[in-house]
């Protein structure tokens, strides 16, 4: 989302159908992920997906903070 996740309309319909058209990010283009399983009680529910709405925001706070200039719109083009 923060580097690919564009969709373009064009009079009205996106232009991107499904995943052959729409850039998924590539797996040479990911960091390194540490996944930490803690123990629990609690009856099992999903991994990860909670952690993905805040990253195209981190990773914009991280650029303002290494450059000082804010990311205002996504995808991020630097």
């Amino acid at each position: 989302m923060a580097l690919h996740g564009e969709i373009t309309i064009d009079r009205g319909p996106a232009l991107q159908s499904n995943f052959g058209d729409y850039r998924l990010l590539c797996l040479s283009e990911a960091p390194t992920v540490e996944v930490h399983i803690v123990d629990s009680q609690e009856e099992p529910t999903g991994f990860g997906e909670i952690a993905l709405p805040p990253c195209a925001g981190a990773i914009a706070n991280a650029i303002f903070a290494a450059t000082g200039k804010r990311v205002r719109k996504l995808p991020i083009r630097l």
